[in-house]
């Protein structure tokens, strides 16, 4: 098992007190994708930061089980962390623009990136990116390699980020909204060079969303959260044929090209649920 964890349960503390944000989390993975959706606000960002260790006191993280590949996530010192983050385990974040370093070409930070997990080079580092660069299908990308983040477009600057958290080849990748800033065909190209560089270093993957039909075609496995808590999980492939009924008022809020409706309908909720 790649990722296991039981009983996940993060608190925030703010000025008005203490705020629930993920409540008795659960998931067992192993090299597959695994697709998390739900509404804005709903703990899924949370949880993947709590993966990655990014949530720091005086918020709270506690669990039963937290284990990546048999380590205890819980009990890592920061010393620890960083031999684990971008070397073992990557991060996507949303928006390149504020992820990226301005004043470096986007070829010195991928091969920053190499450098700073693997014994290599300069030389060797910028090769590596080079290769990535490829990868990624970037056109020209000796060219790329030296323009600043300024210089390039969203989606090569969304494939950079993807050079960046697959150069140490981790085991796991969390992609935390990576093609909500990019338009639909940016997004399929995006989604197709993930899938394929995926497969081929056989890694596993968590991918955050509010997309359903993109989680659908995508994923292996699917979450539903709200408010914190996991309402369902299913194989993607039965996931428009989910039966909880805040799966199916999400669902349903979706627009159709084929159907014309004045109006979507409103997601109702029930304080059962939680």
């Amino acid at each position: 098992m790649l990722l296991e964890i039981e009983k996940l349960n993060i608190d925030y503390h703010v000025p008005t007190g203490k705020v629930s944000a993920v409540r008795d989390f659960n998931l067992a993975m192993g090299r597959e994708r695994i697709g998390i959706v739900g509404e804005s606000g709903s703990g899924k960002s949370t949880v993947v930061r709590a993966i990655m260790g990014f949530i720091e006191k005086p918020h709270e993280v506690n669990a039963l089980k937290m284990k990546f590949d048999e380590i205890d996530l819980r009990s890592l010192s920061e010393r620890e962390w960083l031999g684990i983050r971008g070397k073992r385990i990557a991060m996507i974040l949303q928006d390149p623009r504020y992820s990226l370093n301005p004043v470096m070409t986007v070829g010195r930070q991928i091969a920053e990136a190499c450098r700073a997990h693997t014994r290599c080079t300069r030389r060797e580092a910028d090769d590596r990116a080079l290769a990535m660069l490829e990868a990624v299908r970037i056109r020209e990308p000796r060219k790329v390699f030296g323009f600043y983040p300024h210089q390039i477009s969203g989606g090569m600057g969304q494939r950079v980020m993807i050079c960046m958290m697959l150069i140490c080849e981790p085991d796991l990748l969390l992609a935390d909204e990576p093609t909500s800033a990019l338009d639909v065909t940016v997004q399929a190209q995006i989604l197709t060079v993930l899938e394929d560089l995926v497969q081929q270093k056989g890694m596993g993957l968590i991918l955050v969303s509010h997309n359903l039909d993109l989680v659908a075609a995508f994923c292996d496995r699917v979450v539903i959260m709200y408010r914190g808590r996991i309402m369902e999980a299913c194989k993607a492939s039965e996931l428009m044929n989910a039966t909880h009924p805040y799966t199916r008022g999400l669902l349903a809020c979706r627009p159709h090209l084929s159907e014309r409706r004045l109006r979507l309908p409103q997601l109702e909720r029930d304080a059962n649920w939680v």
